[in-house]
């Protein structure tokens, strides 16, 4: 009975630690988000340039990514608990930076810091969910995961728009003290301390390579959304990025040869199909989810009129819709496998998304609702049974780097979809325009983007002009919409030619999963 009660108290503790590390996704998350309705305060109040603004969002990016691969060593190296409770620290410490920044420069520097504080934190939540949970509580623990990783996509413009209308700017970041402070006692009171058996030892070429590679491959990704594709800059970003993250591959193949060497990355995790194809797919479907999360706010505040706050809650339908199917994710999978689960997940993403496409000006509320309803349940399938193939067979003792690399891949989906997708979209709205007659200054403004090309048509007082606008930008989504439903319908056919059928590995090894009570025996825990 003794052993009983202890181990129920261990369960109930894994969940509750769970919920302290889906505390500390949200305000990762929200931090991601909520500065999208706060750029035109901000370019007021801090006297920034239109260069300055993309740097705004675009610094929270690079940080990011330069922070994966270095947090997922030290947390195997140092205890995942230690660096974890220092991330959120860190990030708590990066928003007050933010709330009180007197430059443009110093909030760049800021959001780069909230960057590489989030980047740390990211993967060490993943990866202790590794070492937590068995084979059969991982799949609806990596649901609980991915669903807060993206319920802070809606929940950031609502809360910042609601501050915005009410209160001072700096309230935006302040806001995250809160769910940091809460993080911090959660995190130090209920997860256990985990690191690797033999602590693996740092290599500096490794870790300057895959940052360097990271950051300018990201950047040339960023340059690329906003400049085009044929920017010199950002062809000779990607170009150079590529370089130096293939360098670090071969120079970590090499390390991984060397009698005693012990690489940044430990390329036989790539021997598995079970972590290789559940990393890909994961990429693949961040960059499909993504294009409807990029449109759908400009649609609902471009087309439907509707304010930041109000295209956040528009959008309340797909996180939904994605927290059904992620928590639908490990029964599916224990029933019908996970190879079936995932592409099932692609095929009804693919499906929401061309309905999607064939959105007009005067489609109806309920007719959107239903279709991104639809998407998030799709995403939500297919995202948490990829996320829980692709970690089941890491070993503790790489949990943290393994972890890395999978958010690694998903990261670099994000920027890479913006740009690729955002090109697809203006193209798009360009070829719709019917500009003849309109002023070169004004034709100028509307090619620029949607919002500006109402703001014309309002001026002038042109309906004709305006219904021209409107018309060609529902025709660039629905474009961008067609390529990402092909992109799910490649998820369904890669799922069904390469994932394994099963997401977890056949057996959990001894002792892996527990949360051990400090008061069981090894004798009790044997039993």
């Amino acid at each position: 009975m003794t052993v009983l009660a202890a181990r129920g108290s261990a369960g109930t503790r894994r969940w509750w630690a769970l919920a302290a590390l889906a505390l500390g996704l949200l305000a990762v998350g929200l931090d991601a988000t909520v500065l999208s309705v706060a750029l035109p305060t901000l370019a007021g109040s801090l006297h920034a340039s239109a260069s300055d603004l993309q740097w705004f969002i675009s610094a929270y990016t690079l940080g990011l990514a330069v922070g994966l691969l270095p947090g997922g060593l030290l947390g195997d190296r140092y205890g995942r608990k230690k660096i974890m409770l220092g991330a959120l620290a860190m990030f708590g410490l990066g928003s007050l930076a933010c709330a009180y920044a007197p430059s443009a420069g110093w909030f760049i520097a800021s959001r780069a810091v909230l960057g590489l504080s989030a980047g740390f934190m990211v993967p060490l939540s993943l990866s202790v969910l590794t070492v937590m949970f068995t084979d059969e509580e991982r799949p609806k623990a990596v649901g609980i995961w991915a669903a807060a990783n993206f319920l802070a996509l809606p929940a950031g413009p609502i809360l910042g728009g609601w501050l915005l209308s009410n209160y001072w700017w700096g309230l935006v970041f302040l806001m995250n003290l809160p769910v940091v402070v809460v993080g911090l006692i959660a995190v130090a009171a209920l997860l256990p301390e985990s690191r690797a058996e033999e602590r693996p030892v740092l290599d500096p070429v490794g870790i300057v390579a895959s940052c360097a590679g990271l950051a300018v491959l990201v950047y040339g990704f960023i340059a690329a959304g906003q400049d085009g594709w044929t920017a010199p800059a950002a062809l000779a970003a990607m170009a150079g990025g590529a370089l130096v993250l293939a360098g670090f591959v071969g120079w970590e193949l090499r390390l991984g040869r060397q009698p005693g060497g012990q690489p940044l990355v430990d390329m036989g995790l790539f021997r598995s199909a079970r972590f290789t194809w559940g990393t890909i797919l994961s990429g693949f479907g961040i960059f499909a989810m993504f294009g409807l999360l990029f449109a759908a706010p400009q649609f609902f505040q471009a087309i439907v009129g509707v304010n930041a706050m109000g295209s956040g809650i528009r959008l309340l339908p797909m996180m939904a819709g994605l927290a059904v199917g992620a928590g639908l994710a490990a029964q599916m999978a224990r029933r019908i496998g996970a190879k079936i689960t995932a592409a099932l997940g692609f095929a009804v993403l693919a499906a929401s998304l061309a309905a999607g496409a064939t959105m007009s000006v005067t489609s109806s509320g309920t007719f959107i609702a239903g279709w991104t309803a639809v998407s998030g349940l799709g995403f939500g399938l297919a995202l948490a049974t990829a996320a829980s193939a692709a970690v089941a067979e890491l070993p503790k003792e790489r949990a943290g780097v393994g972890s890395a690399v999978f958010q690694s891949v998903q990261k670099i989906g994000a920027p890479l979809s913006a740009a690729i997708l955002g090109s697809v979209l203006s193209a798009g709205y360009l070829s719709q325009l019917h500009l003849a007659g309109l002023p070169m200054a004004a034709a100028r403004a509307v090619r620029s983007d949607v919002f500006a090309g109402i703001a014309v048509a309002t001026k002038l007082g042109s309906p004709q002009l305006l219904a021209s606008v409107r018309a060609a930008f529902v025709h660039g989504i629905g474009a961008m919409l067609w390529v990402s439903a092909g992109l799910a319908v490649a998820g369904v056919v890669l799922a069904l030619l390469f994932l394994p059928w099963r997401a977890t590995a056949a057996k959990e090894p001894a002792g892996v999963g527990r949360l051990p009570d400090a008061g069981e025996s090894a004798h009790d825990r044997a039993a």
